[in-house]
């Protein structure tokens, strides 16, 4: 892509995502501070421009900064990507608030994690404005779509979604990531991009579950498209457009997060299939599995909502009601015969 122009762009969130998404926007062209807590992590950024623990097989552009202050991170950004965990979004955002108020910079705020927030229910989109004070906050756009950061690493194909209410943000968006192998849609369905994010996690445990159990092709087929009916099921209830699931936010994701190993989703849900506890695998992963919170809250909205998701709420039973793994599938299979399509 050929830039116009130079832009100070800031990463917050230094794990494999967030670092190979800076080193897109620096090939592009741009100014580029990632901010990440831990110490060794950054200095290895500065020092070798690798980050391989998360994700070894990345050089990273030679111009991208580490900090771990986030002071220095935020000053002067034109955008601020928020690539951290869900559940560490708003303590962040609200540090990430004062510290804008005090200079009246006014960034866009583009969120790159998928999740719900605990306790709270809401999308990260909801957190970053409830967060910020409007005064200091650009518009927020939410980048989602199939895009495993290994993959991506290595310059492969792939497409995403921006999404925002205002057009003209998304398309900004658009506009300084795409390059020869990122390609970017726009779109304004904010609500409906945020939710197929999410669940296709809380899906992508019960896929691996089953290989971890050693069922096939088939049913593994049924469990993504029977899962994909839940998420437009729960996100018409909120206003979401139904075909947003059937694009790069929902459908599109959930193929990549349910049939590859990459997925810490996956390999999550595949290791409850062969039997390890779900405490163990969570220490061990040595990455947060987003999909695991977001089942307790897919949970509480659906009955809240009023909205039947046997699937997202047998993923929760196995992960927070220790039911076991064959019984819940013997259970979904003995459930009352229905019509395919229903809203």
């Amino acid at each position: 892509m050929n830039v116009k122009h130079q832009l100070r762009m800031t990463v917050l969130g230094s794990g494999s995502w967030g670092s190979v998404l800076a080193d897109v926007l620096a090939r592009n062209g741009h100014a580029i501070t990632i901010y990440g807590r831990n110490a060794q992590e950054i200095a290895e950024i500065n020092r070798d421009h690798t980050n391989t623990h998360y994700i070894p097989n990345l050089q990273m552009d030679e111009s991208i900064v580490g900090t771990t202050d986030l002071r220095e991170a935020v000053q002067g950004a034109a955008a601020i990507f928020f690539v951290i965990p869900t559940q560490a979004i708003r303590p962040v955002a609200e540090k990430v608030g004062a510290l804008l108020s005090e200079t009246g910079n006014r960034p866009f705020l583009i969120s790159a994690a998928k999740g719900l927030e605990e306790g709270t229910l809401d999308r990260i989109s909801q957190i970053l404005t409830q967060s910020i004070p409007q005064p200091v906050r650009g518009d927020v756009v939410i980048l989602s779509g199939p895009s495993h950061a290994e993959d991506v690493a290595k310059h492969d194909i792939t497409t995403l979604t921006a999404a925002s209410e205002n057009e003209d943000a998304a398309a900004w968006v658009q506009w300084i990531v795409m390059n020869d192998y990122m390609r970017i849609y726009t779109s304004t369905d904010v609500t409906g991009v945020e939710l197929g994010g999410a669940i296709k996690n809380v899906i992508a445990i019960g896929a691996g579950a089953i290989h971890g159990l050693g069922y096939g092709d088939n049913t593994k087929a049924a469990l993504m498209t029977r899962g994909l009916a839940e998420m437009a099921r729960l996100g018409v209830q909120f206003g979401a457009d139904p075909l947003t699931f059937s694009g790069l936010s929902g459908l599109g994701d959930l193929i990549v997060t349910c049939t590859s190993t990459n997925s810490r989703n996956w390999r999550c849900g595949d290791r409850l299939g062969r039997g390890e506890p779900l405490e163990h695998i969570l220490a061990t992963m040595g990455m947060v599995v987003e999909g695991v919170p977001t089942a307790q809250a897919v949970h509480t909205l659906s009955a809240q909502m009023h909205v039947d998701m046997p699937i997202c709420d047998t993923i929760y039973q196995v992960l927070y009601r220790d039911r076991p793994l064959q019984e819940s599938i013997d259970a979904l299979m003995q459930r009352i015969a229905k019509p395919e399509i229903d809203f």
